[in-house]
């Protein structure tokens, strides 16, 4: 099988969407699966391959991490025409993705989707609700001629059909447990970062708007005076946010920038909580390597994470704006020490079920079908 992929983010930018798809172009080299990756050129620097085509690109104003490209449409042919892909997938809504949109159906080539990001949400927290008849009319017409569209979780898929997508199809998210685990130092990143506090408890994300963070700076001020003084707090991510996000900071906060790799394991693993209240996540990545490190989870009951985070098993789920909710269990678990690691337990147990290459295998399974699917449908017409 033949795969061109289409993507307006791709590594080494750093979000949720860019690194599922680095998985998957691994995976796809690992079973020497042929394919081709066209995205726009990376704001860090670029990575290159003969397999990776890079066009030049402008920030998205929602999502500057998620670039608008100027795709050269005769560079896009010439390599799909020498390429011959069996199949299209399309992994996001913009220049890139139009491209990929247009090409599969000039050329008659298969294509499917995936669905990663909710759009919707992010309008509320820029004040541009008004947008949205205008958005689900477009995300309609992108998504219709599509094969399979693939969704991160059950939320996303019934967020989807209330709209009236068709053609859905779950394709989740998994952990590397050879990275993401509890087996860390726990001291190194103590002294890496001067924390002396008896509880460390972080966040890791893009630091903006739709990651509800006025909520997250209010629940570490309303913390309970005779348990506020044991915390410290590490923000990991970098965004719009950042500067503001500091200037309300409380002592004992730290603004670590961006971590990844082994960086970012040991501080999941010398956390004693992951404390996370976006409501806008379509699945929650962080939130399965929080648990991955054997890390509770006091996170929002909305989107990818409530799929993720069983209640009362590896962490609780609360209303993503109840600030009262989240203090309440955050304080139950750092007072409760067998339940804290009781969590971690089971959320180290629930990661471990969660593997790239079963999940990969079955998104092979479902381009097959839906490669079988259009070949049915050609011979009946």
């Amino acid at each position: 099988m033949k795969v061109a992929l289409f993507t307006d983010t791709f590594i080494p930018d750093v979000n949720g969407v860019a690194k599922t798809l680095a998985k998957l172009t691994n995976y796809f080299e690992h079973q020497k699966i042929d394919y081709q990756v066209f995205a726009p050129e990376s704001i860090n620097e670029d990575l290159f391959s003969k397999q990776i085509h890079r066009f030049i690109s402008l920030p998205f104003f929602l999502y500057p991490e998620c670039r608008l490209a100027l795709p050269n449409m005769l560079k896009i042919k010439t390599q799909l025409q020498e390429f011959q892909p069996d199949i299209i997938h399309i992994a996001t809504p913009f220049n890139i993705g139009l491209c990929g949109l247009h090409y599969a159906k000039k050329m008659n080539i298969p294509i499917v989707g995936s669905y990663h990001t909710d759009f919707e949400q992010y309008l509320s927290y820029y004040d541009l609700n008004f947008l949205s008849p205008f958005l689900w009319k477009y995300m309609k017409w992108f998504h219709q001629p599509l094969e399979r569209i693939f969704v991160p979780s059950q939320a996303t898929k019934d967020h989807l059909q209330s709209k009236g997508f068709t053609n859905l199809s779950i394709w989740s998210r998994g952990v590397d447990h050879t990275l993401f685990h509890p087996h860390y130092d726990r001291f190194d990143v103590r002294i890496k970062y001067n924390i002396k506090k008896p509880y460390i408890l972080t966040y890791v994300g893009r630091l903006a708007p739709e990651k509800n963070l006025n909520t997250f700076m209010e629940i570490a001020k309303s913390m309970p005076p005779h348990i506020r003084h044991k915390i410290h707090w590490l923000i990991v991510g970098d965004g719009p946010l950042k500067e503001q996000l500091q200037k309300e900071s409380l002592e004992h906060m730290t603004f670590t920038g961006f971590l990844q790799g082994e960086h970012l394991a040991k501080v999941y693993a010398a956390s004693d909580l992951f404390v996370f209240p976006s409501a806008t996540e379509t699945f929650g990545n962080v939130v399965l390597e929080s648990l991955a490190c054997g890390t509770p989870v006091v996170g929002a009951n909305a989107g990818g994470v409530k799929t993720i985070v069983q209640q009362g098993r590896n962490g609780y789920l609360c209303n993503p704006n109840s600030v009262q909710e989240f203090v309440h269990h955050i304080v139950e678990l750092l007072e409760d020490l067998h339940k804290r690691i009781h969590f971690g337990h089971q959320g180290r147990n629930y990661a471990l079920t969660q593997t790239w290459d079963s999940i990969f295998e079955r998104l092979l399974m479902e381009y097959e079908e839906a490669l079988i699917n259009r070949k049915q449908s050609i011979q009946l017409a």
